[in-house]
């Protein structure tokens, strides 16, 4: 049964029933006028007899009465007034909503047309004690993600309106945003962080709310290695193959205007189908363009089916832009990324301070295995288990549970969402989510330098250098700055008889601060959301740097497990330098999705009593997680977080658009639309 107020009552020291109020159903049978009256008497008498042959002297008398199906509990004034609340045995905390009760009637006593100890009848009364004692909701989040993390945190903030459960079947909040230990004596580093390295820095949302945590992201430089020998290329230096594609690269950048312009009609139109409407080479986009994309949003080897649009934000979108275009070299600078903090505490701090409000109850290591929705509510079968494997497979599962929610937040990938929803997912939600392609990648961590050089440009050399810019300047002070600082963190290759299909690799060493000696909490960060940074006097400098005195630590990812194993050259890393080896479930960006899916999630989320949250829902990126969590908990009224912070705001109000069909309410905005 649900944590439920069902009445309150006020009775004067003379034992008269002065105030009494339903606010809930759910008792087998509902009392008279008079009943009330002579239980407020009856519970008054019983409750100045207990006081008095309690053996502990000064006894407060009667505070709880506790049966099967409901749970009275007292509080007396010291003038002798006494608050009785009527709640389900399971309230958490009807002590607290007494105290509430109590201020209220205290503040009504100001009132100088009302007698002390006289019946209360006074809709001003009746409306503050109603918002006190008003049955919460009750929401359901599944899945421990960003998505879901967010959508519990914003809840959080209405501790007066929801009461959460957030169900996750890991031992850990975060989802792929995870960490694993590693030797420290050996690497320099005590963890790496796994599925997740960092993000752009115009991605306000997420260092926004690592920030109110406590945490805080470290700045490296995006440096990138493309292909091998004569077909490598980075955003460094120009070599060879941005002199060969020179023509194309320079029409690119008119391209990207016209996508721009016309994007609802891209959005339909694939990376490869765009590419040949142009007519660019086709090494052009095989050595250049997939990559790219396949770097930025981890669209791998599905890349040529990529919508062209997500291209475009690659250069153009305020709030996902990372690269500047340049006609002479396509990519113009080492734009800034951001490495993340230690997550694993990033999201163990998260999970604390939603709870902290008292309204939010996060169960790890739970499995959600079926759901039934009506009128009535939201019937949910979970269980607990042991959390999951490497290979993403639940262990050691219990036995389930049932338990009644009023709404549900399905914070899980499209696939996961349509297997917990099982035949009660609607003819629609079915269409919509299982538009949605998957494919399983796996990563090895390692720390095989000798496998990095075999199959990535890792280092400068003058062989790789443009031979036609001796008169540019500025590409010979990108020479320059290469002999001694070209250190790549991210790599691509194309494999040799698909060169639409690639691996990609990181040097997470280059990457991840605390190979640097910067804390687990970032640059300044203290991971106190009641502190977030430290003091300036108490900050301290980077403690000593790693990266040259131990063996890197790189990752490799290799995509496709279905559709490219047969071309994977796992097997070639030394098996005594593979640290970790891990399975994940990726997202294709394929055009389909943006014609069957992303269009459509307005119309499915708000049905049935469910939301949708997930980066899935548009592009898979730890901000829109973020975004889309606040959205749904935003749609079920609660607060935005960031609603004070423009750059967050943006990004927010558009998803609300795209996934809600809706606007921010209208105090949280400014004008009709912003």
């Amino acid at each position: 049964m649900s944590s439920t107020a069902f009445s309150v009552w006020i009775i004067n020291k003379a034992g008269g029933l002065i105030y009494s109020k339903t606010y809930a159903q759910g008792l087998s049978s509902e009392l008279t006028s008079n009943e009330y009256l002579v239980l407020a008497s009856t519970f008054h008498s019983i409750h100045a007899i207990a006081s008095r042959i309690s053996p502990v002297p000064g006894s407060s008398g009667v505070e709880v009465i506790e049966a099967e199906t409901f749970k009275m509990t007292c509080l007396q004034s010291p003038t002798g007034t006494k608050f009785v609340l009527l709640t389900t045995p399971s309230h958490p905390s009807p002590d607290q909503v007494l105290r509430r009760v109590y201020e209220t009637y205290a503040d009504y006593l100001k009132d100088p047309f009302y007698t002390t100890e006289m019946p209360i009848r006074s809709e001003t009364f009746d409306t503050k004690l109603a918002s006190v004692l008003k049955p919460k909701k009750r929401i359901a989040v599944i899945g421990g993600g960003a998505s879901g993390m967010s959508a519990a945190y914003a809840l959080s903030l209405s501790p007066d309106k929801f009461e959460v459960v957030l169900l996750e079947r890991s031992t850990y909040a975060g989802g792929m945003a995870s960490s694993f230990e590693i030797d420290a004596e050996k690497y320099g580093a005590s963890y790496i962080n796994d599925g997740v390295q960092g993000a752009s820095p115009v991605f306000a949302n997420t260092f926004t709310m690592f920030e109110r945590l406590g945490f805080f992201s470290s700045e490296v430089g995006m440096q990138c290695s493309f292909g091998k020998g004569s077909e490598f290329w980075s955003n460094v230096f120009p070599s060879p193959v941005v002199d060969e594609f020179q023509a194309d690269i320079a029409r690119f950048g008119k391209v990207l205007n016209i996508i721009k312009t016309f994007e609802p009609i891209f959005a339909l139109i694939s990376v490869q189908a765009m590419l040949d409407m142009f007519r660019f080479q086709p090494r052009f986009g095989e050595v250049i363009v997939f990559p790219l994309v396949a770097l930025f949003f981890g669209t791998g080897n599905q890349t040529p089916f990529v919508s062209s649009a997500i291209l475009e934000r690659v250069f153009k979108d305020p709030s996902m832009r990372l690269f500047e275009y340049s006609p002479t070299s396509f990519l113009a600078t080492i734009p800034e990324m951001r490495a993340f903090p230690r997550l694993s505490l990033v999201y163990e701090t998260w999970v604390k301070l939603a709870e902290s409000t008292g309204n939010v109850s996060v169960r790890l290591a739970h499995e959600v295995t079926s759901v039934k929705r009506s009128k009535a509510g939201v019937q949910l079968k979970y269980r607990k288990c042991g959390g999951v494997d490497m290979g993403q497979l639940v262990v050691d599962p219990g036995e389930e549970v049932e338990e009644r929610f009023d709404e549900m937040i399905l914070a899980t990938d499209a696939d996961a969402a349509l297997k917990i929803l099982g035949k009660d997912a609607s003819w629609f939600e079915k269409k919509v989510l299982g538009n949605v392609k998957y494919l399983w990648d796996v990563t090895y961590t390692h720390a095989d330098e000798e496998y990095m050089k075999k199959h990535y440009e890792t280092g400068h050399s003058e062989a790789l250098n443009s031979e036609k810019r001796n008169e540019d300047k500025e590409a010979q002070k990108q020479f320059e700055f290469a002999r001694d600082q070209f250190k790549p963190i991210y790599f691509i290759k194309n494999y040799e008889d698909d060169k639409k299909k690639i691996e990609m690799s990181f040097d997470l060493t280059l990457y991840q601060a605390q190979f640097r000696g910067v804390s687990p909490f970032g640059p300044g960060g203290t991971g106190d959301p009641a502190k977030p940074r430290v003091d300036e006097e108490d900050a301290t400098s980077v403690v000593s740097d790693q990266t040259k005195e131990k063996p890197h630590v790189y990752q490799t990812i290799f995509l496709d497990r279905d559709g490219s194993r047969e071309k994977w050259t796992n097997s070639e890393i030394d098996p005594s330098k593979v640290i970790l080896v891990r399975w994940w479930k990726q997202q294709s960006h394929r055009w389909q999705h943006y014609g069957g899916t992303v269009p459509f999630m307005w119309l499915i989320n708000g049905s049935n009593r469910t939301r949708f949250a997930g980066a899935w829902s548009v592009l898979n990126m730890h901000e829109i997680a973020i975004v889309s969590g606040f959205g749904a908990a935003y749609k079920l009224g609660a607060k935005y977080p960031f609603v004070d912070a423009s750059e967050c705001k943006r990004l927010f109000g558009l998803y609300l658009a795209l996934g809600h069909a809706s606007r921010m309410r209208s105090e949280d905005r400014k004008g009709f639309f912003a």
